[in-house]
């Protein structure tokens, strides 16, 4: 006996707008899909602050771009995410701001602090890495708490490639934030 065909659910942004706001969770489409997380630990918005603020205070030096922590990124109707932590160039924000305040094209560079659970990193190191990547993202950095590294993926021959792997004793650059440095072992005090 034949089974019916059950459809596979498309959540839009449309669909994000019917969701409570206020209710402690993060939700964000990749693909269709929807991934809904809790509020992040303590000590993962402790590092999402101490960098946010430390590449804010570059972006106000330099004046050449700006850092938000948490901010909506819109790519498409199915692809709708927040990521912990994003750099975008001045160029990039005046061309990819809608009235709402959100970004609708990739940023320079993303950041994701990984969150415990084996779905919460596979959604931040395949999914989110595949739409990062296809949607032009040109650096992205994955932070691991329990390891304290830092995966740094950079964009060559089109794609994000894991570049190196950042621990205590190293500093954090980046050949696109000129002069910019933050040493690692600053965000896991």
């Amino acid at each position: 006996m034949n089974q019916p065909v059950v459809d596979t659910i498309r959540w839009t942004t449309a669909d994000l707008e019917l969701l409570p706001e206020d209710d402690g969770r993060r939700y964000e489409i990749i693909d269709g899909a929807l991934h809904v997380t809790r509020a992040p630990h303590w000590g993962h918005q402790k590092i999402c602050g101490r960098l946010g603020g430390a590449l804010d205070s570059w972006s106000l030096d330099t004046g050449l771009g700006e850092a938000s922590i948490a901010p909506g990124i819109i790519f498409a109707d199915a692809d709708n995410v927040i990521p912990d932590l994003v750099w975008a160039s001045q160029e990039r924000l005046a061309d990819s701001l809608d009235d709402a305040g959100h970004l609708t094209a990739a940023p320079e560079l993303v950041v994701e602090v990984l969150s415990p659970g084996e779905k919460n990193e596979r959604r931040d190191r395949d999914l989110k890495l595949r739409l990062y990547s296809a949607r032009g993202v040109r650096e992205y950095w994955i932070i691991s708490r329990p390891l304290q590294s830092i995966e740094v993926y950079r964009r060559s021959a089109g794609v994000l490639a894991l570049n190196h792997t950042l621990l205590i004793g190293d500093q954090i650059t980046s050949p696109m934030l000129s002069g910019f440095r933050y040493p690692v072992d600053r965000l896991f005090r």
